[in-house]
């Protein structure tokens, strides 16, 4: 699936990965290839971005808003920072 990442200064992120783990407002979800459409809040937390099986990206967010539509995922956050 195509995944977008965006901040109001810069993109974070584009490409192709396997999933993306998000820390929800109502609790933590994971989108996969596929995944019916969802439009959702997202609170403080770590997202993980699951580049293959193996291969994760993790970065502490402060919040935004997760749009899953057409095998296409669109995060809009205030900011990011990578956990190394």
């Amino acid at each position: 699936m195509q995944l977008d990442i965006l901040t109001p200064e810069k993109k974070i992120f584009s490409g192709k990965v396997y999933g993306v783990y998000l820390p929800g407002t109502e609790g933590s979800f994971e989108i996969l290839e596929n995944h019916a459409p969802i439009i959702a809040s997202l609170g403080k937390g770590k997202m993980k971005i699951l580049k293959d099986k193996t291969t994760t990206e993790v970065y502490e967010i402060s919040g935004g808003f997760v749009e899953m539509l057409n095998n296409q995922a669109s995060v809009l956050i205030e900011g990011a920072s990578l956990v190394k």
